[in-house]
């Protein structure tokens, strides 16, 4: 195991610059997961770290060697991709052993590896298919297997459960976890989908255009985002974003600072350093959002609703502008009906508008 440092890192195709010097400091055991959208260039610095692109600038170091110019064998890692990567013609055994034979591992190791993999990964049975007899969860386990047998310094997965079907998905989600606690690999991780980052992730690394927006635990960017787009990207459903103005009766210092939106005053709690009449982004969660009774809270007319059993959605509209509502309770609600919702000032935060900054 090791720890991975990054420093300055640029990559550049052709007059294209697709990563604007990215610091990381990764510790060793630890499990790391890059998310961000598409073109935000996650995958692009999972492979720099591999060795599969060059580094236009900066050192990517494992351990105590930085690994700029050294090829993928000579880095230690072990990587599982979003397709599996397997040898149609070669049986789950000898895809998980392929690596090993060409270091030329003698036979009685590779066989220890490759029998203490499958156990680990439900696999035994399997060992004598070839990967078109398995299924795709199968066949993810068999590549992860493949990884395993190594016994790397650093695992990198790059969006590997992308393929499989939802409940599959976290199915996989929790074994790859269970797998990192017991081996303790430090691991890094892609995905898109901010659920597999929060449930998986000792910490996430947010990416936007080539840039690290936050790095934290998955609750420290839940509660306490830096700006408007972690904001927006971390929590499904993704958090209310409604624009207002400022507003104190006795002046920003008293206390009674709230926001007014649509002609309603929203509550908010803490200290803000706003002024007074100053346009703010006034985010709030579907979960922090309860209902009232009509003598509090604001008005909005229902517009769609989406129950789940477990939970119900309501899209609501106040004015002009749009919010989403999350219930765990059950009620009764129809399109067209107009609701009092209240939200929990403690849970208010407030950016920007044109920095999109915390404030």
């Amino acid at each position: 195991m090791a720890q991975v440092t990054i420093r300055g890192v640029k990559k550049t195709f052709g007059q294209t610059d697709v990563i604007h010097g990215v610091d990381l400091d990764i510790a060793d055991g630890e499990f790391v997961v890059l998310v961000g959208p598409s073109g935000c260039g996650k995958s692009t610095l999972l492979r720099m770290i591999a060795g599969l692109e060059t580094v236009s600038g900066g050192t990517i170091q494992i351990g105590e060697k930085v690994v700029n110019h050294l090829p993928p064998a000579q880095r230690d890692i072990a990587m599982v991709f979003q397709n599996y990567a397997l040898y149609p013609h070669m049986t789950v055994s000898d895809n998980m052993a392929f690596a090993l034979k060409l270091r030329k591992t003698d036979a009685a190791t590779v066989n220890d590896r490759v029998q203490r993999a499958a156990e680990i990964l439900g696999l035994k049975p399997f060992l004598q298919r070839y990967p078109r007899q398995l299924s795709g969860g199968q066949r993810q386990r068999v590549a992860m297997g493949r990884a395993i047998v190594r016994d790397p310094q650093v695992f990198l997965f790059d969006e590997p459960l992308s393929n499989l079907d939802a409940k599959l998905r976290v199915q996989m989600r929790t074994e790859i976890k269970e797998l990192h606690q017991r081996l303790k690999t430090t691991t890094v991780f892609v995905t898109h989908d901010q659920i597999e980052a929060m449930t998986m992730a000792d910490r996430i690394v947010v990416m936007h255009d080539g840039l690290i927006e936050q790095i934290g635990t998955p609750l420290e960017l839940y509660d306490s985002p830096r700006n408007l787009f972690v904001a927006g990207f971390i929590g499904s459903p993704a958090m209310n974003f409604l624009k207002g103005a400022a507003k104190a009766a006795n002046g920003i210092q008293s206390g009674g600072l709230s926001i007014e939106i649509e002609g309603n005053r929203l509550p908010v709690a803490g200290n803000h350093e706003v002024s007074d009449g100053q346009p703010v982004v006034y985010g709030i969660r579907p979960e922090h959002l309860e209902l009232a009774p009509n003598t509090e809270g604001f008005p909005a007319k229902v517009a769609v609703i989406e129950p789940t059993g477990s939970e119900t959605m309501v899209v609501v509209r106040m004015g002009e502008t749009e919010i989403t509502a999350l219930f765990r309770e059950r009620h009764s609600f129809a399109p067209g009906q107009t609701v009092h919702l209240r939200p929990r000032p403690d849970q208010v935060h407030l950016f920007d508008t044109e920095s999109g900054r915390r404030v």
